[in-house]
């Protein structure tokens, strides 16, 4: 996990992504900031899962279905299964240590 602080490359009104093996912030204090970063870091894990390039794909895809579904970005967002699974959980410091192996299906 590499953690760099660049604005450009985060999309406008968010304040992290995740592109395997970095995390992206816009803003420095995100970087001490353990919930974002245990949120980044669970997209990493998922990234992990799917060998990396399948998880883009899918990603991709599965906002597209939330997208034609809701008729909003913001709610197409966040109801993509690796986000559901990563603000549900990204309160707890100790999620990855327990979490099972594909997890973010049960968020589908």
């Amino acid at each position: 996990m590499i953690v760099i602080v660049f604005k450009y490359l985060t999309p406008k009104g968010f304040r992290g992504i995740t592109i395997f093996p970095f995390i992206f912030f816009a803003d420095k204090d995100d970087k001490v900031d353990a919930t974002i970063l245990n949120h980044e870091k669970i997209h990493l894990r998922q990234q992990l899962e799917l060998l990396i390039f399948p998880f883009f794909i899918w990603y991709g895809f599965e906002y597209f279905i939330r997208l034609f579904q809701y008729r909003d970005r913001r709610k197409a967002y966040y109801n993509i299964s690796f986000e559901r699974e990563a603000y549900k959980n990204e309160n707890d410091l100790n999620y990855l240590k327990k979490r099972s192996f594909w997890n973010f299906v049960k968020y589908y």
